[in-house]
């Protein structure tokens, strides 16, 4: 199955300085997209040394035998490792962390997801847009077990409440799951200053309308922009052709 695939990011009109990051590999076997957090330069770091980490652990061992599942949540501990590391060479950062989200293809295995936080992946198939990953969240669980509504949810003053990120001690376990994919389908990955500002119909939306990657990504970025732009807006979109 062939991928067509680019990525894009914006600081958005309020803040100074961008702290989301993400990395596409050229030969498009993985694709990370990572929020940070934690001050001006403290989120700007994490998100990188996040990004960085995973790249390296993946492509250093991509033709091991590990599986690929054990080979995803390594990359993602080892990204937590670091983070934790600087933080105590530079205590000025020690609130810092990062979401992270991060899709690979593996030979011939089923593609996989792993994150953490609240950066999401979505799939396009037949016009409809899901959410495949579950925000680590407060408002999530709530939402989960019925004690707000989806439209609450959207506008509840907790929801960007992480109850995980990239830059914990706690961090023991990533969540990692396979994909399901077919040719024709359109996977999405972002910050939440997407989908803060634009609604998934409206995603949706332009995503049916314009099919070439790199021209739903950039039409994505500056609609969340014209909706506000409060936030960083990083896309990543991946085609399967």
């Amino acid at each position: 199955m062939k991928l067509n695939f680019t990525g894009a990011t914006d600081p958005g009109l309020i803040r100074s300085n961008n702290q989301d990051d993400y990395y596409i590999d050229p030969e498009g076997r993985f694709f990370i997209v990572a929020d940070g957090m934690g001050g001006h330069a403290g989120g700007e770091q994490a998100s990188h040394i996040a990004t960085q980490q995973i790249q390296a652990h993946l492509s250093t061992h991509w033709n091991s035998s590990k599986p690929s599942e054990q080979l995803l949540e390594e990359a993602l501990l080892q990204a937590n490792e670091a983070i934790l590391l600087d933080q105590q060479n530079h205590p000025e950062r020690s609130d810092m962390g990062t979401t992270i989200v991060v899709v690979i293809f593996r030979s011939q295995e089923s593609p996989l997801c792993a994150h953490v936080g609240d950066s999401r992946l979505y799939r396009f198939r037949d016009l409809q847009l899901e959410q495949i990953t579950e925000d680590h969240t407060w408002v999530a669980r709530a939402l989960k077990i019925g004690e707000i509504t989806p439209e609450e949810a959207r506008i509840h003053p907790f929801r960007h409440v992480l109850s995980r990120c990239l830059g914990r001690e706690d961090i023991k376990h990533i969540d990692v799951q396979q994909l399901d994919v077919k040719s024709g389908d359109r996977l999405l990955l972002c910050s939440d200053g997407l989908t803060e500002e634009l609604a998934n119909q409206k995603i949706a939306d332009y995503l049916q309308q314009l099919p070439v990657p790199k021209k739903a990504a950039f039409s994505l970025v500056e609609a969340a922009k014209e909706h506000g732009g409060h936030d960083n807006i990083t896309i990543v979109i991946v085609a399967l052709e």
